[in-house]
C-alpha cells in the first residue's frame, strides 16, 4: 500500500452548533482532490435536541426533515467509512479541510463515537488548508482565507454555498490549484 499515491480527501461538514455531542453534524461531503468523480455526500439525522438557530440557518437544511428522513449517524458514518476505505486500492486517504479544526473535530468525533475508529487515522490528523497555504506562502493568517487563495490562484466556478458536498468540491479544487502552483514553482 505504501507505493500508492496519497489521496487528499477534501472534507466539509455542516453542523447545527459549535461542537459535536451537544450539537449535531447535519451533513458531510467529501471529494478526492484531482478526482472530482470520487465524491461522497450524506445528510445525517440530528443526535440531540439542542441546536443553535443561527448555525442551522447557515446550511439551509430543514431540521424537521432531517429528523424524519436523514439516516442515523451510525449509518451515515458507516457509509462514509466504507467509501473512504474503498479508495485504498487506488490511494492512501489523507484528510483535508479548511478549517481542519472545525470540520475535523466533527468528523473525528463522529467516527469515534459511532464506529469506534476513524478511517483516516487514530488521531484524526490531517491537512488544514489555511495552515498549508500559510507555510507555503510565508504569509500571515489573515491572508489565508479561501476567498483570497481562490483569487490569487484564479480558481473560479466554485462558490461557497454551505452545502457540504459543493463546499468539499470547492476545497478540492482550491487544494488542487495549490498543488499545481507548487509544481509550477519547482
Amino acid at each position: 500500500m505504501s507505493g500508492l499515491p496519497e489521496f487528499y480527501i477534501a472534507v466539509d461538514v455542516e453542523a447545527d452548533g459549535p461542537i459535536p455531542g451537544p450539537y449535531s453534524m447535519i451533513s458531510l461531503g467529501m471529494v478526492v482532490v484531482g478526482r472530482p468523480d470520487l465524491r461522497f455526500y450524506s445528510e445525517l439525522r440530528p443526535i440531540s435536541d439542542d441546536f443553535v438557530p443561527e448555525a442551522l440557518a447557515v446550511s439551509g437544511l430543514d431540521r424537521d426533515r432531517l429528523i424524519r428522513e436523514a439516516p442515523p449517524a451510525e449509518e451515515a458514518m458507516a457509509a462514509a467509512a466504507k467509501w473512504i476505505n474503498g479508495l485504498r486500492s487506488e490511494g492512501r486517504p489523507v484528510f483535508l479541510a479548511g478549517p481542519a479544526v472545525f470540520d475535523g473535530m466533527f468528523v473525528h468525533w463522529y467516527f469515534m463515537r459511532f464506529l469506534g475508529k476513524s478511517p483516516f487515522s487514530a488521531s484524526g490528523a490531517g491537512i488544514d488548508l489555511r495552515s498549508y497555504w500559510m507555510g507555503l506562502q510565508g504569509c500571515e493568517w489573515v491572508s489565508t482565507r479561501k476567498s483570497i487563495i481562490k483569487q490569487k490562484l484564479g480558481v473560479k466556478g466554485y462558490p461557497h454555498t454551505h452545502h457540504a458536498g459543493e463546499d468539499a468540491a470547492e476545497l478540492a479544487a482550491v487544494f488542487e490549484a495549490i498543488l499545481a502552483s507548487r509544481e509550477d514553482n519547482t
